[in-house]
């Protein structure tokens, strides 16, 4: 029986299944790493460390028969490699904070036209930009740009490739027509031909190289091209047609939904990437979801998550809680404005305050689901995932705040699960994306929408809009 690894190469450590064709987990491991903060707001991790750990996951797992390996990855870390294939600097991750200047530069720029979308604090691009003012000798030795699941291929392979889905967070990539844009190579101060080679993210990049096969005893061992995190997590949640939608509540929250056609809102508020079906989506991310719980619940009250009496407030909460703990992405794209709690009197109690935190998320996720409306795309049903996904509360909350269907997962495993996936495909196993998730992926009964709540909620969400622009001007203040 063929078998399976997804490999979900995260930001505190890089988790591994190994999984049958018919989509039953047969093992897993887990692995850490460090991350340096060289400085406030500073974000890197040493792509060696990953690689290291990946070597160790393989052992661990003790596999044989091993078909086809895959990534899910965190995303936009930018991956500098010099001629000779060696690290040139530690990798500058996702949610590093020093390119606000740059994010401001290139959105003076018309960057959506040649991307499809605007620039966001931790993409790429602004990396380069910084890199090469601040760094000048890295930046001469730059050969190769990669993101941070890429190099693990790069190490498995040899080769030197990415898939569109991450590509599409470097804010290099024409989204649109599925190639590198030879306007922001031009503004970044790079070549095309120091970009990785595109494929499909479920396409065969290349075979897992002799020495390493030997090591663990496989035999031709595929590698598929993999994906960004969120694309890979939304295949292992099946949402893989037009219209399907997934919500994530983990540190950060997202809205994933699956397009056909490639979709840019107007105001570029949304991500307009490929997704890696071989189609495209748009994704709304904010920055605080199930984050924002543990900090409430552990940080400051130091008490548990069970919230008695919750559920004869819901929709009539008098107070409200935006969730701009470590400022916001979509559809803000402010990383200075901060959070507050708003509608508070003597009246007020731990339990009205913990459930807006639970309403605050709930209303920055609708902010995208509307901005994808808007766009003429109806979303009636979504599934829902990540840690914040166990709280039975919070899936009715944001079932009739967004008023839709919402559905668990009988298997939810995150991006590893949906790169396992994708390695299936490229090694025959299923015809194509759509298929292997119709056969492998199954959600318990959904949670529906109460028309009375929805409508009560449907005012609650009208009044928390005011809220952003009110923190702004005060905090600008």
């Amino acid at each position: 029986m063929n078998k399976y690894i997804g490999v979900d190469l995260g930001t505190s450590g890089l988790k591994l299944l190994l999984v049958a064709a018919d989509g039953s987990i047969l093992d897993q491991t887990a692995l850490t790493y460090p991350v340096s903060y060289p400085r406030d707001g500073w974000s890197e991790q040493n792509p060696e460390d990953w690689f290291a750990a990946l070597m160790r996951g393989f052992e661990q797992l003790g596999a044989r028969d091993v078909a086809g390996i895959s990534f899910g990855g965190q995303m936009h870390g930018l991956v500098a490699l010099d001629a000779a294939g060696e690290v040139v600097r530690p990798c500058i991750l996702w949610n590093d904070g020093r390119t606000e200047r740059e994010t401001e530069y290139l959105n003076t720029l018309p960057v959506a036209e040649y991307t499809g979308n605007m620039a966001f604090a931790g993409f790429t691009a602004s990396k380069l930009l910084w890199l090469r003012k601040n760094e000048e000798q890295n930046f001469a030795r730059t050969a190769k740009i990669m993101l941070p699941k890429d190099y693990l291929a790069y190490k498995l392979t040899g080769k030197f490739a990415t898939d569109y889905s991450d590509a599409s967070g470097t804010l290099l990539l024409d989204v649109k027509n599925r190639r590198w844009s030879s306007e922001m190579c031009d503004i970044c101060g790079i070549s095309a031909g120091q970009l990785p080679q595109l494929f499909e993210s479920y396409q065969p990049v290349s075979f897992v190289k002799r020495e390493i096969c030997e090591r663990f005893g496989w035999g031709k061992v595929v590698v598929a091209a993999g994906a960004g995190d969120n694309a890979a997590a939304a295949v292992g949640t099946g949402c893989v047609n037009a219209g399907d939608c997934n919500v994530s509540l983990g540190t950060s929250g997202t809205v994933f939904i699956a397009s056909d056609k490639f979709v840019q809102p107007s105001n570029n508020a949304l991500h307009s990437f490929a997704h890696a079906n071989g189609r495209y989506h748009l994704m709304g991310c904010i920055l605080s979801a199930a984050s924002a719980n543990k900090w409430w619940i552990e940080d400051i009250l130091g008490a548990g998550y069970d919230l008695p009496g919750a559920e004869a407030l819901l929709g009539s909460n008098p107070v409200m809680f935006a969730p701009y703990l470590t400022g916001e992405r979509c559809p803000h794209n402010d990383v200075g404005v901060r959070g507050a709690f708003v509608g508070l009197s003597p009246q007020t109690t731990r339990l009205h305050m913990s459930l807006a935190v639970l309403e605050g998320v709930a209303f920055a996720l609708r902010n995208c689901l509307e901005l994808a409306r808007s766009c003429g795309i109806a979303v009636r049903a979504s599934s829902v995932c990540g840690g914040g996904a166990r709280s039975a509360l919070w899936q009715k909350i944001i079932a009739n705040v967004l008023n839709v269907e919402l559905s668990t997962l009988k298997t939810e495993q995150g991006p590893a699960y949906g790169a396992a996936m994708l390695a299936m495909v490229a090694c025959g196993e299923y015809a194509d994306v759509a298929s292997a998730a119709a056969a492998i992926v199954s959600k318990r009964p959904s949670v529906a929408p109460e028309k009375g709540l929805a409508a009560a909620y449907n005012e609650r969400y009208k009044k928390s809009r005011a809220l952003y622009p009110a923190l702004k001007k005060w905090q600008a203040e």
